[in-house]
């Protein structure tokens, strides 16, 4: 789906939604309501990527942390037919660069059936079309492991690159 595609956008309850115009796909904001899905979305996206046993537990925790403390990031949801069948979450960086922040992208998962939809295109749209207007956003980033070139392929269509930035990490 292209940044044009989306059809229209309301607001409900304070909250900005999307809709597809081909696909009826709807993109909004997550509500805590939706912590399992997205929990199950998480330890199978760990499970898929990384052969990695996540404790749900602990993911739920995390999640709820998010839920409870807006200043760790927003997490967001696309629903077909009233099913979530995607979900992002966005965390926030500050950038004395450019003084303002960069939102990265996090934590992407779609449903096997509904990929190679639009779907994500769609979730990235709407994220975009909310951090575009923000004069405190700078820019959108994310990171994907480097054997994922179907991802890669979806980013770099959307118009994002991977050139300057390598990630490196220590984990606990």
């Amino acid at each position: 789906m292209k940044m044009a595609d989306v059809l229209s956008r309301h607001l409900l309850n304070g909250r900005r939604l999307a809709y597809s115009c081909h696909k009826m796909t709807l993109y909004r904001h997550a509500h805590p309501d939706d912590l399992q899905r997205i929990v199950d979305f998480q330890l199978a996206m760990a499970w898929e990527t990384e052969d990695l046993r996540l404790d749900s537990s602990i993911c739920a925790a995390g999640v709820r942390a998010v839920f409870k403390n807006p200043a760790l990031g927003q997490y967001y949801i696309a629903e077909k037919d009233s099913q979530a069948v995607g979900a992002a979450l966005t965390t926030y960086e500050w950038s004395d660069w450019r003084n303002g922040v960069v939102w990265w992208i996090q934590s992407v998962y779609v449903l096997p059936e509904f990929r190679r939809q639009g779907i994500y295109s769609g979730i990235y749209a709407f994220i975009r079309g909310l951090a575009e207007p923000d004069p405190d956003v700078r820019g959108i980033r994310l990171y994907v492991d480097r054997r994922n070139t179907t991802a890669q392929e979806v980013y770099t269509r959307l118009g994002m690159n991977g050139e300057h930035y390598q990630v490196f990490e220590w984990m606990k």
